[in-house]
């Protein structure tokens, strides 16, 4: 009953926001629409769909409000403006009864609060969908007080996201089956992909570990402060950090005043993202304001501190490159190149015909090429290129879909502090590091000691091997004769590969480097 109670709820505020129109457009059944239009007579509906679609999410609860966060980030699927519209969705939820928050702290430690902490402010300081935040005093195993932030999950959030989940997933099927676009959206996949997200943001040990990964990578960047994680006073419903202080660096004027180089915090922003996505691959993937403070603190005077990690992305090395060359081929003006990768990836249907996405590309890119460089967002370019390969049935991965609405965010950020940031400047030098560490002797290097243990094991056992066999009669030890002959080629093809990859690179370095800049510049 609570269940059909639930999806009455549901189905009410979407046809008082007017939702419907959203999905019914693209039905295929007109007796649908004709219900609609009957159970909708005298409603009114002034604001943009975005805004409505916002509105509804919110007025449905908080789980809801976190689906539209997620659903913000997948912009190859939804419409601009309402992508943009969900964007603006936050965390503004009321607060729980602090005394549920003790409660649960206690359940988790086992112990009264007054055994766990030095002391511990009642009151919230932050309320999100998820979890709510106090800031408290703890004792570390020195015996040094320290200040902390105790993040405690909403209670009874597991049972209500997964019946919410299940209303979705049917919600989704029906959507799939009855709208012409249904199959095209992947309402199903958008469902099962929030599932995970919202899944993972209620283990707030896997926050904490996220954080700690951050913090170790970031060590002797001396751009961006990641609080330190208090293992010993974690669980999955609570999670206790050193507590941070800052200004907000939406506070911009208020940043100029305490003497913060605004110009430079801008390219500091950028610095910190391309050196988390090009070098380390794992990246704080939810960068808005409300997680960006900055330190003014004279002994870290003007670095940014990051907050909140329920959600970071990674990529593989396969990622990284398919990146720096698109973002290379780019301002090459090389959309051939950019067709090239986009099946070399294997995103593109094979049978894509290589000249028809080189021409939809090219319409897609050469309009920023009559603008200064500062003024080219790389995150709307890789937008525009989601949006074109949709139509050539481009299956876009969804960290790289993380990554662009991370990118988005950080430029956003960086040119509300400088307008003049040219983003391509500051991320020029790691591209072209990143290139030259993939193409050239540095790469050749590390191959070679990360093999050098297995064939320093293999190589002394060869001659072994071939005197036992040879001790045998004709037809012991065949096929492992034959195993080890393959073997014994492979490596020797390696070797050789090695020596003339070697020598290729050595000659053909400074020809490269040579033909990237003229080409670049």
């Amino acid at each position: 009953m609570s269940r059909f109670l639930r999806g009455v709820t549901i189905v009410w505020v979407v046809l008082r926001y007017g939702l419907d129109e959203l999905v019914l457009s693209s039905f295929s059944k007109p007796w649908l629409r004709r219900v609609t239009r009957v159970i909708t007579v005298g409603r009114k509906l002034d604001a943009p769909r975005g805004q409505r679609l916002r509105e509804a999410l919110e007025q449905l609860g908080p789980i809801f409000v976190k689906f539209g966060q997620v659903l913000s980030t997948r912009r190859d699927l939804m419409p601009p403006d309402i992508a943009d519209e969900l964007a603006l969705l936050q965390d503004r939820v009321p607060p729980f009864d602090p005394a549920i928050a003790i409660a649960t702290i206690e359940r988790a430690f086992r112990r009264p609060l007054e055994e766990v902490f030095v002391s511990f402010e009642r009151t919230p300081v932050a309320s999100a969908s998820i979890a709510q935040v106090h800031f408290a005093v703890i004792r570390d195993r020195q015996g040094r007080e320290r200040d902390v932030a105790v993040k405690v999950l909403r209670p009874g959030m597991l049972p209500v996201i997964d019946k919410d989940l299940a209303l979705m997933r049917m919600m989704a099927g029906w959507v799939e089956g009855l709208s012409a676009d249904g199959k095209r959206l992947k309402p199903r996949e958008v469902v099962a992909e929030f599932d995970n997200y919202l899944h993972d943001e209620l283990d707030l040990i896997r926050e904490a570990a996220n954080a700690a990964q951050l913090r170790r990578n970031m060590e002797g960047l001396d751009l961006v402060l990641v609080p330190e994680i208090f293992w010993d006073f974690c669980h999955p419903d609570v999670l206790v950090m050193e507590r941070m202080h800052g200004m907000p660096i939406s506070q911009v004027e208020q940043l100029r005043a305490a003497g913060v180089d605004i110009p430079k915090l801008a390219r500091d922003g950028v610095t910190i993202f391309f050196t988390q996505v090009f070098r380390d691959g794992f990246f704080h993937a939810d960068m808005h304001p409300g997680n960006i403070m900055v330190s003014v603190n004279p002994a870290t005077f003007g670095r940014y501190i990051s907050l909140d990690f329920g959600i970071v992305g990674t990529l593989t090395e396969f990622d990284k490159e398919y990146l720096a060359q698109n973002f290379t081929a780019f301002f090459r003006r090389d959309y051939k190149r950019v067709a090239e990768l986009h099946i070399e990836s294997g995103w593109v249907p094979a049978s894509t015909r290589v000249n028809e996405l080189e021409s939809a590309i090219r319409a897609v890119c050469e309009p920023y090429f009559d603008r200064p460089l500062k003024e080219i967002s790389l995150g709307m370019v890789l937008l525009r290129l989601f949006q074109t390969s949709r139509r050539f049935q481009v299956e876009i991965q969804p960290q790289l879909v993380l990554l662009q609405k991370t990118l988005l965010n950080i430029e956003g950020l960086g040119r509300q502090l400088d307008p003049d940031l040219d983003l391509w400047s500051t991320a020029k030098p790691f591209l072209e590091k990143w290139m030259l560490e993939q193409m050239g002797p540095q790469r050749l290097w590390r191959e070679l000691r990360a093999e050098a243990p297995r064939y320093a094991k293999i190589l002394p056992d060869l001659p072994r091997l071939v005197h036992d066999y040879l001790r045998r009669t004709p037809h012991e030890g065949r096929a492992e004769l034959q195993e080890l002959l393959a073997a014994q080629k492979r490596t020797n093809r390696l070797l050789q590969g090695i020596i003339y990859g070697g020598l290729g690179f050595v000659l053909g370095l400074l020809f490269m480097q040579l033909f990237v800049r003229i080409r670049i510049f």
